[in-house]
């Protein structure tokens, strides 16, 4: 499935796919983008093999999981970007978080599908589109040469930067600033680059992605507005 041939029948197969609490807790176990065994995927869901391997041939042959083999093991993945996209606007909890510190931290940054996501993920988006290095278009959201040389300055890899152009982006609705931030190819692709330069580390444990004082320097020279 993805969101441009998303049909109604769709739209309710996935409503009712995400009704079961095992099934979503396992999508949720996913929105990271890693791939996890089944039994891993039982232990979130609380319950056990059986039940478990019936809700992920569900989630298979709805079109929001993938499988990865490797061996004897099985991995499962979601399918797709759009995939996580939607479960971060549509799953998550809707309330303001808690100013708990873990709560902080995810708001503040976080992977969505291996995506930046929370107030630095809306405020690089918004910085690359206010200074004209993102571009709107037809189809997606497109990195401008000019925006390219202005990562690969700021510090990224300049081979990494140089293939951001040729990938599309997307707006992804962010659940906690209800504004977008940088999903799709381009935005797996810039994550990954900013993580590689050390800007950003994964947390020890949940989706939190924690800012190094050098990244968060780096991206205020690239006009990002940084939160307090």
């Amino acid at each position: 499935m993805t969101q441009a041939s998303l049909t109604p029948h769709q739209l309710a197969e996935f409503g009712a796919l995400l009704a079961e609490p095992a099934r979503a807790a396992m999508l949720l176990a996913l929105v990271d983008g890693t791939a996890r065994p089944a039994g891993e995927l039982a232990r979130a869901a609380g319950v056990g093999a059986p039940t478990a391997s019936a809700h992920l041939k569900r989630l298979l042959e709805g079109g929001l999981l993938a499988v990865e083999v490797q061996g004897r093991h099985r991995y499962y993945r979601l399918a797709n970007d759009d995939v996580g996209g939607w479960l971060e606007a549509l799953a998550l909890p809707r309330k303001p978080l808690a100013p708990a510190t873990r709560d902080i931290a995810l708001r503040r940054a976080r992977s969505c599908y291996r995506h930046l996501a929370g107030q630095l993920g809306v405020a690089l988006c918004a910085g690359l589109l206010d200074r004209g290095h993102l571009a709107t278009t037809s189809e997606g959201l497109i990195l401008q040469p000019a925006g390219a040389a202005a990562l690969a300055e700021a510090g990224l890899d300049p081979e990494a930067t140089a293939r951001l152009p040729r990938l599309c982006g997307r707006g992804c609705l962010d659940w906690t600033e209800r504004r977008l931030h940088l999903g799709g190819p381009l935005g797996v692709a810039l994550t990954a680059a900013m993580l590689d330069a050390g800007w950003f580390r994964h947390a020890a444990r949940d989706r939190a992605l924690q800012p190094s004082a050098e990244g968060l320097r780096r991206l205020s020279g690239l006009g990002v507005r940084l939160p307090d």
